[in-house]
């Protein structure tokens, strides 16, 4: 399988990557071969999924992977990775697809262990980093345990990420692995707009703020409202026994 090295190798020490042409380079690679690798992609959220999804699955098998232990409260980690599972599974049977749907520990002493002393940092900072390193080091990790091709993020979809930090996190992630990270870029070519279609479409619930309490206090998010909806959404979606796929998920 071809690494995202050789091709970076090619381009100008100082030229701004376009990540969504270095994967359109290696998928090219891969139809070349006539190859379909398996892919491990991390996702926050059904809303992220949308578009990543559509894309790829022209040309490679993939399972999504929501390992988000930043997002608080319990309860909406509980509702975002339920609309997620229930996306996943419209999603194949709408377009006749397999995608694989696998849902980590819930785990968020280890994330403010990481974070806490960079609670004062802003929105796309220091510690937003440590956040990406955090899901991508997780993800990268279970692309090994399960023997995936590549393991990569859906981050890069939302416009208020910054896809050159994402993909430079990926990258130095790889290196503590046996496995290989996929670039991107999925809001370029329109990859967002067509998220926010497919949300529609799917009838996808959009939260208001990315997940942890520091991005949420600081955009003045009523957690306990949250909370309280999150929890009524769960009373009657919050089972995954339609889902035909393997699932891991603990309380």
């Amino acid at each position: 399988m071809i690494k995202v090295e050789e091709i970076l190798s090619t381009l100008s020490p100082n030229q701004k990557v376009n990540y969504d042409k270095v994967f359109q380079k290696m998928a090219s690679t891969w139809q070349e071969a006539g190859l379909r690798p398996n892919i491990l992609m991390h996702v926050c959220c059904a809303p992220c999924s949308t578009y990543t999804l559509e894309y790829l699955t022209q040309y490679a098998d993939v399972t999504i992977y929501f390992t988000n232990s930043n997002i608080h409260p319990k309860a909406e980690y509980q509702r975002r990775a339920a609309v997620t599972a229930q996306f996943v599974k419209e999603f194949n049977q709408k377009t006749g697809q397999s995608v694989g749907y696998l849902e980590a520990d819930y785990s968020p002493q280890e994330f403010f262990k990481k974070t806490q002393h960079l609670a004062n940092e802003p929105e796309g900072g220091d510690r937003c980093k440590v956040c990406y390193d955090y899901r991508l080091d997780k993800t990268a990790e279970k692309a090994v345990e399960l023997g995936f091709d590549y393991f990569g993020s859906a981050l890069t979809i939302s416009p208020h990420k910054n896809s050159q930090t994402i993909n430079a996190v990926g990258i130095e992630v790889q290196k503590l692995y046996d496995t290989q990270y996929l670039p991107s870029d999925f809001k370029k070519n329109g990859g967002y707009q067509r998220s926010v279609q497919m949300c529609e479409e799917y009838d996808i619930y959009r939260q208001c703020y990315c997940g942890c309490v520091y991005g949420a206090n600081a955009q003045g998010v009523n957690l306990v409202q949250v909370k309280k909806e999150a929890l009524e959404f769960l009373k009657t979606h919050r089972d995954y026994s339609h889902i035909p796929f393997k699932v891991l998920y603990k309380n």
